[in-house]
């Protein structure tokens, strides 16, 4: 069908087409059934051919929609010799997602990379539109990797443009798709359209499809065929009228070409080998490719090679919806019957054929589902538990296999199919384990904050039920408890009845699940407890990256930022190489929150925006608000208070209304760094107030432990350092139970600015002689405040040196605002400086930053790639924008003008040991946990 009526949205697309120059784009397309999508991409496609590109095509049919992977084999099939030149870890996932060897698939994000490298060496040679139609009815394991394409593809010459149906969800944000709404046709276009479709129509005819069809050119053209109008005007909502349409037109064919249909609209596959076997099991007699050509002469159907193709997916469900349920269960027995050596498509023939209960059946679709979450359809998964629990015999196997379908729906994100799933559970009698796993399921988004309303204690309580019943489960449900406790509060008997019980499960002295519960729990009770026996804990590359995500977090809750850091590096690892970007997310948290404490910029400029990313790319809602408080602590501190409001205003938006502490801490941390960076000390001295009330949403028993020499430092320049003493007693009480080297850092220089001038030298040597090696940001302070407290004392001379150490300390480090105060502070002291010159991290994006840092370091522009979950040919059009920004010309200048992150330093290895104690836990290896 001649495109009508489009010039608006095919002008835009071709635009796009013409704009691969300056990068890729992402587009979808919406709009009712039949308005025309189809015929959109078709034009759109014969442009870009036009144009030369290369166009790689996919459609979703609602038959496949649960067979993973499906959509994208049909995608990437012409890039097939490219496979090769992946790299192996890409290459063997790619492999196994598509079903061409027997493996697991790590995760879907590494298949997302190796799909996007794949189109992007395509790229090399002629630009590339993917075209993905009916997108509503793509697996759901290849709309992730298409959604995973399109947030990347802005530096490639690539066009992504999909068509789906109004209704549909997108998983991409309106700022990294444009979507383009497809309205019916105007009168004029209407009219136009059907004088060509159907020419000999009487006037009145003419005008009663012209409106009972409402400018759909679907309806336009099918319902001037159902013999005239007589389908027009009965009532029915315009998609079952078409739909009538299409079954009208069936009855008037041969029995042999209707059962052929049939068989086709159930089929999950387009193959007529298959579709003739079936019809003639289900009709008793042989048919052939004569009995298709009256479909194809009713236009219902095409025949291309090999396979059948309907003509619009309409026409399969109206043959579908009006075949008798008795004819449909015949119509899959015989699809079954004929797919020996397909176990995962026979059985889901044979499940669709099963009129009563079969526990031969559900357990076969039981294993359909392993198989098809080792693959990475986890969506598929949790449709064939589903169905398993629909056809079990057996109760308790029926609540069973719910049970993990909500587990696996909980995976993907999916909190409205958890609730549905386990709304089918409570109408059986549950067991005690089972009941703890409903209500622990049904909290297991947005860390619980929404769904738990008595938290840790009730969680708490629903593990100590079950630990000798299933120990794994009350693991899992402690593990969340623990959690809840950082999230929120439930007080000191919350924190106590999860440390308790913990300690019953007789876990290991050094196993991580139990220091990072006790780190989650008691921060400050058993801070000396988590940083002794995690640094006991040796590095090994094999061991899952499960382990060093809870290490990373427990040594941060509990002061060790050093240890902390190096736990990340050692699990983000990992991670990255199997794909799992949402634990990933967390890591890289807590590599940036570390950096940030430490002062470490470089490094916590990049570790935060990653892992801001990552954390939306996963849909964690609260990982995503804490990393954007983050952020703004970091502009703050960065001298952006424009950028560190805007920031700190869109966590409080998300993290207020569930009372997410963290993420409240973080943000009024950054408004306060913010006001006192800028000079505003009264107000600075408010915020940081706020984050040691009991009563206040953002005071946080571990955060609020790093934010003792910001509110010193406000309380004395506001003249109000009695305003600080209480707090500084309390704080001065909790040093004796932890060892946090940040607090007795940072009381030292309290004590030292809140000291009398009799006192004063003597603790500021004191702050100064400590080991502040691994602390430059509290050192560089130390300096400051001894500088300013020396030039109030008229020691102009002594004070300059101890100014000038800080300009440069904070110069290095990255900290702007400081660094200016310490130059007015020197003027004032009677020496001018020289103005700070601008460094890569003041010239470059976050993402930038981060890509220049690794090539300074010696990756290749591959290397990069793999470990950003980039395509190569998106980094180096990165470093070729980075080139002119910095100066240079090649990538060997680099490391002279771009601070290398610290390292972190090893863990203290206790006798060489390797992680025994984390093998001796099968469960952190293979029991997935909402971490």
């Amino acid at each position: 069908m001649e495109l009508i009526g489009r010039g608006g949205p095919l002008e835009f697309l071709r635009s796009a087409l013409a704009d691969t120059g300056g990068g890729g784009s992402a587009v979808l397309v919406r709009g009712a059934a039949g308005i025309g999508k189809s015929a959109l991409l078709g034009a759109v496609s014969s442009a870009a051919e036009a144009l030369g590109f290369r166009v790689l095509r996919t459609v979703g049919v609602e038959a496949e929609s649960r067979v993973p992977f499906a959509g994208l084999q049909q995608l990437l099939r012409p890039l097939g010799p490219g496979m090769p030149d992946l790299a192996a870890p890409q290459r063997s996932a790619l492999r196994a997602a598509l079903g061409q060897v027997e493996a697991d698939v790590p995760d879907v994000f590494l298949v997302g990379l190796a799909a996007l490298d794949l189109v992007a060496d395509a790229a090399t040679t002629a630009p590339v539109l993917v075209l993905a139609d009916d997108v509503q009815w793509l697996d759901d394991a290849t709309v992730s990797v298409l959604a995973f394409m399109a947030r990347r593809v802005v530096a490639e010459p690539v066009v992504m443009v999909g068509a789906a149906r109004d209704g549909y969800r997108s998983r991409l944000g309106r700022d990294e798709i444009t979507t383009l709404a497809l309205g019916p046709l105007s009168d004029e276009e209407a009219a136009e359209l059907l004088v060509g479709v159907a020419p000999d129509l009487s006037p009145a005819a003419r005008r009663r499809v012209l409106h009972e069809s409402a400018g759909n050119p679907l309806a336009l053209t099918e319902l001037s065929r159902a013999l005239g109008v007589d389908v027009a005007g009965s009532g029915l909502p315009l998609t079952e009228r078409l739909q009538r349409a299409f079954t009208d037109r069936l009855n008037t064919l041969p029995e042999a070409t209707r059962g052929l249909l049939q068989v086709a609209a159930l089929d999950d596959g387009p193959s007529l080998s298959e579709i003739f076997g079936a019809t003639r099991l289900l009709i008793g007699r042989p048919v052939g490719a004569a009995d298709i050509d009256p479909a194809v002469r009713a236009e219902l159907v095409g025949v291309v090679g090999s396979e059948l193709r309907f003509r619009h997916p309409l026409m399969r469900s109206a043959i579908r919806q009006a075949m008798a349920t008795s004819r449909r269960h015949a119509a899959h027995a015989a699809l079954a019957e004929v797919l020996e050596g397909q176990p995962d498509r026979q059985i889901r023939h044979r499940a669709a054929g099963a009129a009563a209960p079969d526990e031969s059946v559900a357990a076969a679709l039981q294993n359909a589902a392993a198989r098809a979450a080792r693959r990475g359809g986890i969506s598929a998964a949790v449709g064939a538990l589903e169905q398993a629990a629909a056809l079990s015999e057996d109760p308790g196997l029926r609540v069973e296999r719910l049970l993990r379908a909500a587990d696996f729906a909980v995976e993907l994100g999916r909190s409205q199919a958890v609730g549905q799933i386990l709304d089918q559970v409570m109408n059986a009698e549950l067991t005690p384990r089972q009941h703890a796993a409903v209500v622990w399921l049904r909290g297991s988004f947005d860390e619980g904050l929404h769904h738990h309303s008595s938290g840790a204690i009730s969680l708490t309580a629903l593990a100590e039920d079950i630990a000798a019943v299933d120990r794994v489960l009350a693991l899992r449900i402690l593990w969340s408890a623990a959690q809840l406790c950082f999230w929120s509060d439930p007080g000191p008997e919350g924190r106590r009845g999860v440390l308790d019980a913990v300690e019953r499960m007789e876990l290991g002295e050094a196993d991580p699940w139990r220091l990072a519960i006790c780190a989650y729990a008691a921060p400050v009770e058993r801070g000396a407890y988590v940083l002794d026996r995690a640094r006991h804990v040796a590095f090994n590359d094999g061991d899952d990256g499960r382990a060093y995500r809870m290490l990373s977090t427990a040594a941060l809750l509990a002061g060790g930022f050093d240890l902390s850091r190096a736990f990340s590096s050692a699990g983000g690892a990992g991670l990255r190489a199997q794909g799992r970007l949402g634990l990933l997310a967390r890591t890289v948290g807590a590599e940036a929150w570390s950096a940030l404490v430490v002062g470490d910029l470089g490094a916590a400029i990049s570790a935060t925006e990653e892992s801001r990313r990552l954390a939306r790319e996963t849909t964690q809602t609260m990982m995503y608000a804490l990393m954007t408080a983050t952020a703004a602590k970091l502009a703050a501190l960065r001298g952006d208070h424009d950028g560190a409001l805007r920031l700190a205003e869109e966590a409080e938006g998300i993290g207020l209304p569930v009372g997410a502490r963290p993420v409240l801490a973080t943000a009024v941390t950054a408004r306060g760094l913010a006001a006192l960076s800028a000079g505003r000390f009264e107000e600075a001295l408010a915020h940081f107030r706020r984050l040691h009330d009991p009563s206040d949403p953002s005071y946080q028993l571990a955060l609020r432990l790093t934010t003792l020499g910001d509110l010193v430092d406000a309380a004395v320049h506001c003249g109000r350092p009695d305003a600080a003493a209480p707090i500084v007693a309390e704080l001065q009480d909790v040093a004796k139970l932890t060892p946090a080297p940040v607090l007795h850092a940072d009381l030292r220089l309290a004590h030292a600015l809140l000291a009398s001038a009799e006192d004063a030298d003597a603790r500021f040597a004191t702050a100064l002689q400590a080991d502040l090696a691994a602390w430059p940001l509290i050192r560089a302070r130390t300096h400051l405040a001894y500088g300013e407290w020396l030039r109030r004392h008229r020691r102009h001379v002594e004070a300059r040196d101890q100014l000038r150490t800080a300009r440069d300390m904070f110069d290095a480090l990255g900290a702007i605002p400081w660094g200016e105060r310490s130059r007015a502070e020197l003027r004032a002291a009677g020496e001018t400086s020289r103005r700070r010159p601008p460094d890569a991290r003041d010239r470059l994006t976050p993402h930038e930053l981060q890509i220049v840092q690794l090539a300074a370091e010696g990756l290749t522009n591959r290397e990069i790639g793999q470990r950003l979950y980039l395509s190569h040919r998106t980094v180096s059009s990165h470093l070729h924008r980075i080139f002119p920004k910095l100066g240079v010309t090649s990538r060997t200048e680099l490391r002279a003008l771009v601070p290398a992150p610290r390292r972190p330093t090893r863990a203290r290895s206790c006798g060489g040991a390797r992680l025994a104690l984390i093998h001796r836990h099968v469960t952190l290896a293979r029991v997935r946990t909402q971490t």
